[in-house]
């Protein structure tokens, strides 16, 4: 019976000692997520919407329209990757991503987005990913051709700012 009374009160003991950590470890993950979800709650206050991230396309389609190369490398990152449609050179710097848009504004484009998928990261980086479709003008304006392509656009809000950082597009390949 001793032998039984020493083995109880052994068990007793250990749920003690497992539930005390067990207990201040459920109160401090209790206070670790309800930290968490105010800060997760504030940062979707400050999220951008979907909506806001398309409109970064518009904002860049408007600047190629313009024909001022400047103008379009501006709203790149200074360190921002441009891995153009028509060029096979990857362009890492403001000069050379100029360098690409004086030749690809000197075909008159526009630009159309087709389809886009957007990812909001966080609330200083978002994905836009889909298919554009540009239309080349003569000087004249009439249309000499057209192009779709994929693209990605990754940006990141600087000092309030959004830039992209990187951009790829490549001709959409021919069905088999």
């Amino acid at each position: 019976m001793k032998k039984l009374s020493i083995i109880a009160a052994g068990a007793a003991l250990s749920a003690v000692a497992w539930a005390g950590p067990a207990t201040v470890s459920t109160a401090a993950a209790s206070a670790h997520a309800d930290a968490a979800t105010q800060h997760a709650s504030t940062d979707r206050a400050s999220v951008p919407s979907k909506a806001r991230i398309r409109a970064l396309f518009d904002r860049w389609n408007a600047a190629v329209v313009t024909g001022d190369a400047e103008k379009v490398a501006d709203l790149y990152a200074p360190d921002a990757v441009l891995l153009p449609t028509l060029s096979p050179e990857i362009r890492t710097t403001h000069a050379g991503i100029v360098d690409y848009m004086e030749g690809f504004l000197a075909k008159h484009p526009s630009g159309e987005e087709l389809r886009s998928v957007v990812k909001v990261l966080d609330p200083r980086t978002a994905i836009d990913t889909g298919v554009y479709r540009f239309t080349f003008h003569n000087a004249d304006g009439t249309t000499s051709s057209t192009a779709d392509a994929r693209y990605t656009f990754v940006y990141e809000k600087r000092h309030g700012e959004w830039l992209i950082i990187n951009h790829h597009s490549s001709l959409m390949p021919v069905e088999s």
